[in-house]
């Protein structure tokens, strides 16, 4: 940081000098020295001048140091377009939809990018999928309202099976700790954990289905292994998340999780899931992909304050502003999922919450919370499915169709 000093305007002193019984003119000012610039002192060596003013270098601080898992910013944050925030603002509240069944005879394939464009992007959200896709995320929103995450629900074979599989993956990490490496971010063991989740990935899925449902995985496999981030650029975010959505709405349009299964798929499944992608990104210092910067919500995730916000809408006590209290994080991150990621944020990001985080200081500033999970839900729907650089990545086969 530059400090720099007020300039100080010179005053003007008349002396007077007798000569021959006569008052000299005064003397003119002194010229007046530009502003003195004091530079932090580990470039103080670049200056050969005299430190001005005597007054003391800053000190460093010797207890601040960057937390494990901070990543700087690649780029300058940008703040966001407000015409383009007044548009997502003006826009329509996305609804629930029913997930219909997808009739046989079915004819699983490999799935494929269709992407490309924002006329594609428009295509895609005029379409049966791009909707009813939506419309499903929005329903598992409203299936935790007013719930807390250690709230009974009911627990199907295949949610206790989806866990397994979580808990699996999650083993695979404790089996493959983080390599020695003089690069702070990417760690390559990560490689190595991906590796065994896409090789583990059918036969995993396998566990799920019926037998005249086997063939699915052909489908399932590629969006599952996109749900845990990039093994080459060993990065995540919000377009890895999407696609567990999208894993996790494949198996409600075959029909294997109905609309009973929406509270646990909230509050054991996706709570289990962000736990495993929380661990990955701490235990292999994962680069998020495609972060806002300071102008996001958290650099790696989107649907968990949609979710959170959602439970949070009934909450006689508990209101948006509740974030900045200590004590309520302390005491209720642990049932509230919003308030879990409001402490995650406080904890990988250090400094004032209101510079590191500005847009989740200003959502704290909304009245109520069902107004906050209006327009995250508008947000997610604009900055996630509507974006180009995120959704060129998203599959498209018999399940969810390129219509």
């Amino acid at each position: 940081m530059r400090f720099s000093l007020p300039s100080f305007t010179s005053l003007h002193h008349h002396h007077r000098h007798r000569n021959n019984g006569r008052f000299s003119p005064p003397s003119p000012p002194p010229p007046q020295r530009p502003p003195t610039l004091l530079l932090p002192s580990h470039h103080w060596h670049l200056l050969q001048v005299r430190r001005p003013y005597h007054l003391r270098p800053p000190q460093p601080n010797p207890t601040f140091s960057l937390p494990p898992t901070y990543r700087p910013i690649r780029a300058p944050a940008i703040p966001p377009d407000p015409n383009s925030t007044r548009a997502i603002m003006l826009s329509p509240v996305p609804q629930a939809q029913k997930v219909p069944i997808l009739p046989p005879p079915h004819d699983f394939h490999t799935p494929t990018k269709r992407i490309h464009s924002p006329d594609d992007i428009r295509h895609f959200h005029d379409s049966f999928s791009g909707k009813n896709f939506l419309g499903f995320v929005v329903a598992l929103s409203e299936s935790f309202r007013g719930r807390k995450i250690s709230d009974q629900c009911h627990q199907s074979p295949t949610t206790l099976a989806v866990l397994s599989i979580l808990e699996t993956l999650t083993l695979f990490a404790d089996e493959t700790p983080p390599v020695a490496q003089s690069a702070r971010y990417g760690n390559v063991a990560y490689r190595t954990w991906h590796e065994k989740m896409s090789n583990s990935a059918e036969s995993l899925i396998l566990k799920l289905l019926p037998e005249n449902l086997h063939p699915a995985t052909v489908e399932l496999a590629p969006y599952f292994a996109d749900s845990f981030g990039n093994a080459s650029r060993i990065d995540y975010g919000t377009g890895h998340e999407t696609n567990f959505a999208a894993w996790l709405y494949c198996l409600a349009r075959l029909g294997v999780v109905g609309e009973e299964d929406y509270p646990a798929l909230v509050a054991r499944v996706f709570v289990k899931y962000l736990e495993l992608m929380r661990k990955l990104q701490l235990l292999y210092c994962l680069e998020p992909a495609g972060s806002h910067g300071v102008w996001g919500l958290d650099d790696y995730h989107f649907l968990p304050f949609i979710f959170g916000s959602s439970q949070l809408i009934d909450h006689k006590y508990m209101k948006p502003k509740s974030i900045h209290n200590e004590d309520i994080l302390e005491n209720f991150s642990n049932e509230y999922l919003y308030l879990a990621c409001i402490a995650f944020v406080k904890k990988v990001k250090k400094g004032v919450f209101a510079e590191h985080s500005p847009m989740l200081d200003d959502i704290s500033g909304v009245p109520n919370w069902n107004k906050v999970n209006s327009g995250l839900l508008k947000m997610y729907k604009a900055e996630v499915l509507e974006k180009v650089p995120i959704m060129q990545h998203f599959l498209f086969g018999s399940i969810i169709k390129w219509e």
